[in-house]
């Protein structure tokens, strides 16, 4: 067993949605429930139909870490390559969606969304993030995406997962309700997604668990 699958310890959590959505008539639809899995794995490693993480405004100052420094290995620099003025900004809620070429990653889908300026960067950015995320991957018809926030890989600390994790789901939450609310109103077709998974690194798993708990109202790990 090789030191990628000693880390593939999966957390499984049910994500009520019991938040609703007001409607003019004053009738309200409770949103359908969402899976969220907790995954100790890279990005890099992950084999799904579509594999999510971010980037920050592409400047020389903002260089690739960690397992976002192992993506572009895979990719044999592609990452680096966008990263150009007047390709890829990295600016906030700007997205790209690409197929890893055969032998590099094992994801078929790559959905890249940007986080804008890595210094002004506060957690509740991802909220937006979250809420993209999960529009493109319903928009793809995906029923099982992975998210990776690569906040860290992206070269910015101070931050604990658990916040970042909070922030995303959040926008999960309201994402899903938007949904909803469409199909109700026969403005949509149905909901692709079935549930998310959230990639952490195994010291960062119940920081993030706890973010997660968070965002669906949870006393026992509301801020103190």
């Amino acid at each position: 067993m090789n030191h990628h699958h000693r880390l593939r310890t999966s957390f499984i959590f049910g994500l009520l949605i019991t938040s609703a959505t007001a409607l003019p008539a004053q009738q309200t639809y409770g949103a359908p429930s969402l899976q969220v899995k907790i995954l100790a794995q890279s990005p890099a490693e992950t084999s799904t139909d579509l594999q999510i993480f971010c980037l920050f405004r592409s400047t020389p100052q903002n260089t690739l870490h960690g397992s976002l420094t192992e993506t572009n290995e895979k990719l044999h620099g592609l990452l680096d390559q966008v990263r150009k003025p007047g390709l890829f900004n990295g600016d906030l809620g700007e997205t790209l969606l690409l197929t890893p070429p055969a032998g590099t990653l094992h994801a078929k889908k790559i959905l890249v969304i940007g986080l804008g300026d890595s210094a002004t960067f506060t957690p509740e950015r991802m909220t937006l993030v979250g809420r993209i995320a999960f529009h493109e991957a319903n928009r793809l018809g995906i029923a099982h995406p992975f998210f990776a926030p690569t906040i860290l890989d992206g070269g910015v600390e101070g931050f604990a997962t658990g916040l970042v994790a909070e922030q995303v789901v959040r926008g999960f939450r309201e994402a899903l309700a938007t949904e909803k609310l469409l199909q109700t109103n026969h403005a949509a077709a149905g909901i692709a997604v079935k549930d998310f998974t959230f990639l952490a690194g195994a010291k960062n798993v119940p920081s993030t668990q706890e973010g997660i708990d968070r965002a669906l109202g949870n006393p026992a790990h509301s801020p103190r």
